[in-house]
């Protein structure tokens, strides 16, 4: 399916979009970096969220391990009433 030219200036203006949002990323990571107290307080943050997302990738383990069961288990069908 080709491109119309207004699909092709929304890619650039996309592309032109993350290129500055990372941009500004950055420079927000440098001055993070160059104060001591704020890298001090991501550092603790980081190891907060690093204990949550271990958290939630194990529910999300046991509940992966629930449907697997379920999905292996065959369908019982209706029994008709005599």
């Amino acid at each position: 399916m080709a491109k119309t030219t207004v699909g092709r200036t929304m890619a650039k203006e996309e592309k032109r979009w993350e290129a500055e949002h990372d941009a500004r990323q950055l420079a927000g990571a440098e001055a993070i970096k160059a104060d001591t107290r704020r890298l001090k307080a991501a550092k603790a943050a980081a190891k907060r969220l690093v204990a949550e997302e271990r958290k939630t990738a194990k529910e999300a383990e046991k509940r992966a391990k629930a449907m697997k069961k379920i999905a292996k288990k065959p369908v019982k069908s209706a029994k008709k009433k005599k």
